[in-house]
């Protein structure tokens, strides 16, 4: 048991210090910066107590809007994607989540991206609503959106590839 909690905290520090050290200062074309934090939300075990795995998920956002100076939009967006995150492992995992098996190192490639891109997208849509938050620029919220979504599904991915044990 102590041994997955201190997996978790190295995990939560390492994520939380290579997002304010190194991808914050990633601005890729002038609006578009990865998020790889979103990293310990998605892989988080699904079996865990479900309030603090929103608490954790508060503190992951809470911890980034402290390095950026954001006011909380990192923290908004990653709670509701912590709160949906059930959601979203039932359709694409079914059966596999239904019954509390999933293994994240263990799913088919499709499913695990099509749950990254969800969640993704979801987290960016609401990030970025909640940094531009104006309606008379939804284009540029779509796209910066969409564009940082596409590059932090990208490093996740690529990411979740290098970090994964091998089963050989």
């Amino acid at each position: 048991m102590n041994s997955v909690i201190s997996i978790h905290t190295i995990r939560f520090i390492i994520l939380v210090l290579a997002q304010a050290l190194i991808f914050n200062h990633i601005n890729f074309l002038g609006y578009i910066n990865p998020y790889p934090y979103l990293l310990f939300i998605l892989f988080y075990p699904v079996k865990n107590n479900r309030m603090l795995f929103i608490f954790l998920s508060f503190l992951l956002g809470l911890t980034v809007d402290m390095f950026l100076d954001t006011g909380g939009i990192h923290a908004a967006s990653s709670v509701l994607i912590a709160y949906a995150r059930p959601i979203f492992l039932k359709s694409s995992f079914g059966m596999i989540y239904e019954h509390q098996t999933i293994k994240f190192s263990a799913v088919e490639f499709g499913s695990k991206l099509t749950y990254i891109t969800f969640l993704t997208a979801i987290h960016h849509i609401v990030l970025f609503s909640l940094e531009i938050f104006s309606a008379s620029k939804i284009i540029l919220t779509l796209q910066r959106a969409l564009f940082s979504s596409i590059f932090t599904i990208l490093l996740c991915v690529l990411l979740t590839i290098i970090f994964s044990r091998n089963k050989a």
